[in-house]
């Protein structure tokens, strides 16, 4: 767009610049620095010397730009600071995010405090009708209005949610859990089948999972901050625990690592390794060629979803808000979106948002803190159940998530504050910048 207006205009290219980004509105979507992608200086001149020579900028002024320290000929190229420095509006995807990039990127605003770096923050939300069930949704219709959709960013209309009965809500909630066990288990036996594992293999696969046993998902790309085999790592401990006669866990896996990223891709082959031990076999598995329908019966049918990247490294994550609208309870280190959505009483927390500086110690803290949230608090509060077979705690822990999470955490609210904080905002720069000309 400088480029167009540069050559339309014929103006210089810092004026072009004032008005454009008093327009533009940028989202940083990583705190990890490795995602921010950045170039040596050379490649960039290779591949856009005819965008530089179009604004008539010097080989310095411009890979200035996507510099920190413009006069720093060694620093690379990076499309981060080219975005910031190019918008009058930038916003993390949660307010930590925010915070964090506010600290990251404070050297671009010398002279400023690191509070009044120009970065907000607008939380990410997910598009409820894309991932309610429908089972579920039409539990919604009955009691909070066939037009609940159009509401659903207010919390009054998820105030309705109490009076569903506790019956009605948990049967609801097996039916999506014995669908998703299903599915499931054909995947496993289609797997089987394709790696041509003898009958018994293939049979076994069929048996996977019980409808009985809490069910613990973590479905979503295997970076290594995500740590999917946070839990895995004692694995005495996990065979007491899958074991159990009385309150037994089971594990549902699924993702993919980055074509490039070796360490995610080993994490997947351990994981693929640990479920085909016997003691394992039917309370583990991991759920090949993960996808979309893979992720939605997933998040629609597991009682915990469970999320433990290493803080404060996960920017938002939205497959938690996914699961918490289909009933299932968070269980998840406080960062990204359950920093700020987590209140007690509506799913669980791992730690208290402590971090340390050797990453070894973190996560040795982080898998205490995750063993100590599922033995005294998710697994007895599940199998804690009244005479009607009921569990009345977890479903009024439940109710708190639809209550307070449903009407927050929605494409419609975010869209929203986006409309409202980014694009009015940059809206008024276009009336400026054409009431200058």
């Amino acid at each position: 767009m400088i480029r167009l207006q540069v050559e339309a205009t014929g103006l210089p290219f810092g004026e072009v610049v004032r008005d454009v980004s008093a327009m533009t509105v940028f989202t940083t979507h990583t705190p990890v620095a490795a995602g921010h992608d950045r170039f040596p200086a050379p490649l960039v001149e290779e591949h856009l010397v005819k965008v530089r020579e179009a604004l008539h900028l010097s080989y310095d002024d411009f890979m200035g730009l996507g510099r920190v320290y413009p006069s720093d000929h060694n620093e690379p190229f990076c499309m981060t600071v080219l975005a910031l420095k190019l918008s009058q509006h930038a916003n993390g995807v949660s307010a930590l995010h925010g915070m964090i990039s506010r600290r990251m990127w404070q050297p671009l605003y010398p002279g400023r405090a690191e509070q009044e770096v120009p970065i907000g923050h607008i939380t990410n939300g997910v598009h409820v009708q894309s991932w309610v069930a429908p089972q579920l949704h039409l539990v919604f219709d009955r009691h909070l209005g066939t037009d609940w959709p159009k509401k659903q960013r207010h919390p009054e209309t998820w105030e309705a949610v109490d009076r569903i009965e506790d019956a009605e809500l948990w049967e609801t909630q097996q039916v999506l859990k014995a669908r998703m066990i299903n599915f499931v288990r054909m995947r496993l036996a289609a797997q089987a089948k394709r790696r041509e594992e003898p009958d018994a293999a293939i049979e076994r696969s069929m048996e996977a999972l019980s409808l009985e046993a809490l069910t613990i998902g973590f479905a979503r790309r295997f970076a290594t901050y995500k740590r999917a085999g946070l839990v895995l790592q004692d694995v005495e401990r996990l065979i007491e625990m899958v074991s159990s006669i009385d309150r037994p866990i089971q594990f549902v896996f699924g993702g993919k690592a980055h074509p490039e990223d070796r360490m995610g891709k080993e994490l997947i082959q351990n994981i693929a390794r640990m479920t085909r031990q016997d003691q394992f076999a039917t309370r583990i598995v991991f759920v090949e060629d993960y996808d979309m329908h893979v992720a939605r019966m997933l998040v629609q049918g597991v009682d915990i979803w469970l999320n433990n990247p290493r803080r404060p490294q996960e920017a938002s994550g939205t497959s938690g808000q996914k699961a918490a609208l289909n009933g299932a309870l968070n269980c998840s280190i406080l960062d990204g979106w359950w920093a700020e959505a987590y209140d007690g009483t509506n799913g669980f927390a791992i730690g208290t948002g402590q971090t340390h500086a050797n990453p070894s110690i973190q996560d040795e803290r982080d898998y205490n803190s995750l063993l100590e949230t599922l033995t005294e608090q998710v697994v007895p509060l599940y199998y804690k159940r009244d005479s009607s077979g009921l569990p009345r705690g977890w479903i009024a822990r439940q109710k708190d998530a639809f209550r307070t999470l449903a009407w927050r955490f929605n494409a419609d609210r975010m869209v929203m504050d986006y409309a409202l904080n980014g694009y009015l905002p940059a809206a008024g720069g276009v009336s400026c910048a054409m009431a200058r000309r």
